[in-house]
């Protein structure tokens, strides 16, 4: 059975899955629908692992403001992050399925910027050796 240090690695390395996807699709200028989806999906799977680290039980749940009170509640300062909660949030389910949604590359880059900004927030909350054990993991 994983122990809670490999759970939080493992989401950790699927929101870097997800960064991962998202890159790709904008070095491609392509399917920028997706690399949202992507980014919201790495934003959500980072505020878990934070959750999962601190042992707070977590609802299955794309609503990011909603994860991101549970994250306030055990470090007040994720309230910083609410503004990018707030543009990522819509990627997971209401704009996946809007067949009018085709962000421009604008739209899509400051998505990323959104989701590598909860990202480097959450590795900075974590133990170190934690963000240490991930780049080695995900070179």
């Amino acid at each position: 059975m994983k122990d809670r240090r490999d759970l939080v690695l493992g989401w950790l390395s699927k929101a870097d899955s997800d960064l991962t996807v998202l890159d790709l699709t904008l070095r491609a200028e392509s399917a920028l629908d997706t690399a949202c989806f992507h980014a919201q999906q790495a934003a959500e799977k980072l505020l878990k692992a934070f959750l999962l680290d601190r042992q707070v039980a977590f609802p299955f749940t794309h609503d990011l403001p909603r994860l991101l009170l549970l994250c306030q509640a055990q470090d007040a300062s994720f309230a910083v992050l609410l503004p990018f909660a707030e543009l990522l949030t819509p990627y997971a389910l209401e704009l996946r399925y809007d067949g009018d949604f085709w962000p421009s590359l604008e739209v899509t880059r400051e998505a990323r910027d959104a989701a590598l900004a909860i990202r480097r927030f959450v590795l900075q909350r974590l133990p170190p050796d934690l963000a240490d054990e991930l780049s080695r993991a995900n070179p």
